[in-house]
């Protein structure tokens, strides 16, 4: 069985779309073929008004302790240097290189804090 969550991870739609659409809650792996092999004219707009500057779904995985999440990125997250899950600490990374300097964004995904480390521009 998949579930409508997975059924929109694989399709890269997202959750809201798939139920609006009536993909139900659980599928059969053999429902789920038909739908990704002959999709229906919804699914098919849906990718071909696709840019494909942002994905749908992102995977974040802690760059301590490897745990994942899938996602959907937001338009506010800027390209992370390391993403950590929230039962580490920023201090357990190694310290940004000379001449770096290390922000942090929290709220990115359900529990996960991305750190980027930009170059201090000189003034």
């Amino acid at each position: 069985m998949i579930t409508r969550r997975d059924a929109a991870l694989a399709l890269d739609i997202p959750l809201e779309m798939a139920y609006r659409h009536g993909i139900p809650s659980r599928m059969t792996e053999a429902e789920f073929a038909d739908l990704r092999d002959d999709p229906p004219a919804w699914l098919v707009q849906s990718r071909a008004n696709r840019t494909g500057k942002r994905p749908v779904w992102v995977q974040l995985r802690c760059y301590i302790c490897d745990y994942t999440e899938a996602a959907r990125p937001k338009k506010w997250w800027p390209e992370f240097s390391y993403v950590i899950c929230a039962d580490h600490q920023t201090g357990e990374l190694s310290k940004p290189e000379a001449g770096f300097r290390r922000s942090e964004f929290d709220g990115v995904g359900s529990r996960f804090i991305g750190i980027v480390d930009e170059p201090i521009e000189p003034s």
